[in-house]
């Protein structure tokens, strides 16, 4: 048995030109990772299309997501969401101080010959 612990809240880099995205754990149907994020937001008219559900918490700083089909939200430590595959998105604004740490898990959605009511 291999056991290792690790922290989201270690290794923080004291730059981040570029919003930094780490995969700490995959398999074909979810991916988890650690999103950095000082003051970084998507491109003007730039929006998130994922094919994949997305849960994602914001467990330091403070951030507002935007969407094409809503009104944004502002989050704060604790919050999170559930942004279902194909919601599109965008990050508007991200805190400096502190970084913004985020944890977003990727949840292929199954295909519909994995579906258990599928015939066959």
């Amino acid at each position: 048995m291999n056991i290792s612990l690790a922290s989201l809240f270690a290794d923080i880099p004291r730059q981040l030109p570029d919003e930094l995205c780490q995969t700490l754990f995959q398999n074909p149907t979810i991916r988890i990772e650690r999103i950095l994020s000082r003051g970084h937001h998507s491109a003007e008219n730039a929006w998130y299309d994922q094919e994949q559900t997305e849960w994602v918490i914001l467990l330091q700083g403070k951030a507002r997501l935007g969407f094409a089909d809503a009104e944004p939200v502002e989050l704060n430590p604790g919050d999170y969401l559930l942004l279902p595959a194909h919601c599109k998105h965008r990050v508007e604004w991200t805190s400096s101080n502190p970084v913004c740490i985020w944890l977003a898990v990727h949840i292929a959605d199954p295909k519909p010959s994995d579906s258990p009511n599928a015939g066959g």
